[in-house]
């Protein structure tokens, strides 16, 4: 890919040449999407480290620990089934402004000292029901924002920042909780969450490139009804969802695995998820990412399974960063979706994909905080990893011919 590509303000469609990461950062309303979503990634980061420290010095519980990481993700559906034709609104930089504020609201609240956990709790439904909202809007705005051949790289620069905010988070996480309160960090998320309202409101523009929509109940629940109710599709967000699913689950329980080392361990999951994504969106091409989608899934969970044994702590740490790298498989996958998506369901489409991802990934922490409850973490672990693997191989024919289909539809696109 060249990085010198400048395009103007116009639709995706307007060009179609390799795009590079510096010629996406030029654009002006990609760069404050990209900084706002820099931002979120890095507030929700040390907002959930805090509020899980918290929770397990409280309760000492490993389910509730890791439902208060990653138990948002279950309200995420709720959204997705309700109100995700939203995010295909007339208005959508108003829709992710407004939900941006939420965010922020919702953060400053956890900063309340004394906060009972029942309250806490309820916040972090709240933020999930209107996450997968946000995300619908801010995927359908990127869509429309860089031309059809900068989406996978943008895509690919995105999850690269939020895999560095979740290295500098985590890492930075156990340092700050040493020295402050978890309060006093959940201010700090607080103006981060702040500063990245201001700067989608400041740079994102409105799209006027939408047909008229009335979001509501009825409209979303007849483009997920369309969605769900093509077998091809299903298949994809059924290897979208449920092996990343898992796999979290896995890393919900590296606080009570490891409590000393948990913040090192999760930092080595995300510099993973970091390197992964960088070497697939950046140095591959279509086909290669397509090429290596089902690797890369075996190796999203393969190295959990090393955990059960409870090697010494460095190979631990090597082994959640080499599963991190498997993450980047999600890339070609969102890519043929996105391939079989008309423009004008776009910005749902991806909510949902997103939502379902979220979700399964509360899904696979309640399942691997209850296995905790009855056994030891890490083998709670490793049965959580052997799951993953066997829903990739399973699912490995249908995900084939749909890869097929969607190559078919990017040829009768160009056409």
């Amino acid at each position: 890919m060249t990085s010198d590509t400048v395009w103007g303000t116009g639709s995706a469609a307007e060009s179609s040449g390799p795009v590079g990461y510096l010629a996406l950062l030029r654009q002006r309303e990609f760069a404050g999407l990209y900084a706002s979503f820099s931002l979120t990634a890095a507030s929700g980061t040390l907002s959930g480290f805090a509020l899980g420290s918290l929770v397990q010095a409280r309760t000492g519980s490993p389910l509730l620990t890791a439902l208060s990481m990653f138990g948002s993700s279950f309200a995420a559906v709720a959204g997705a089934l309700t109100l995700m034709s939203v995010a295909d609104g007339g208005r959508p930089r108003r829709t992710l402004v407004a939900l941006h504020g939420l965010s922020l609201v919702a953060v400053a609240a956890q900063a309340v000292p004394g906060l009972p956990l029942v309250a806490r709790f309820g916040l972090l439904l709240v933020v999930g029901f209107f996450q997968s909202l946000g995300t619908g809007a801010r995927m359908g705005l990127l869509a429309e924002i860089v031309p059809a051949s900068g989406y996978a790289p943008a895509r690919s620069l995105m999850n690269l920042t939020a895999g560095g905010a979740s290295v500098l988070g985590f890492a930075l996480g156990g340092a700050l909780l040493a020295a402050l309160s978890p309060s006093q960090v959940f201010v700090l998320a607080g103006v981060l969450a702040a500063l990245a309202t201001a700067v989608v409101a400041a740079t994102v523009r409105e799209r006027s490139v939408r047909t008229a929509r009335r979001p509501g109940l009825r409209e979303t629940w007849q483009g997920n009804v369309a969605l769900l109710g093509r077998p091809g599709r299903r298949a994809l967000l059924l290897n979208l969802w449920v092996p990343n699913g898992l796999v979290v689950g896995c890393e919900a329980l590296l606080l009570p695995y490891a409590p000393a080392s948990a913040g090192l361990l999760l930092a080595a999951g995300s510099a993973g998820m970091l390197l992964g994504d960088l070497v697939v969106g950046r140095l591959l091409d279509e086909a290669g990412r397509a090429r290596w989608a089902y690797p890369l899934r075996l190796l999203l969970a393969g190295p959990f399974l090393l955990l059960a044994p409870r090697p010494p702590v460095a190979v631990a740490v090597l082994a959640v960063g080499v599963a991190g790298v498997g993450f980047a498989a999600t890339l070609p996958l969102q890519e043929r979706l996105l391939a079989l998506t008309p423009d004008a369901e776009r910005g749902q489409v991806q909510g949902v994909e997103s939502a379902g991802r979220i979700t399964w990934q509360g899904i696979g922490a309640a399942v691997g905080g209850a296995l905790a409850q009855v056994v030891e973490p890490g083998w709670a672990i490793g049965l959580l990893a052997a799951l993953s693997l066997v829903v990739t191989v399973a699912s490995r024919r249908a995900v084939r011919r749909e890869a097929a289909a969607a190559a078919g539809g990017v040829r009768a696109g160009g056409a």
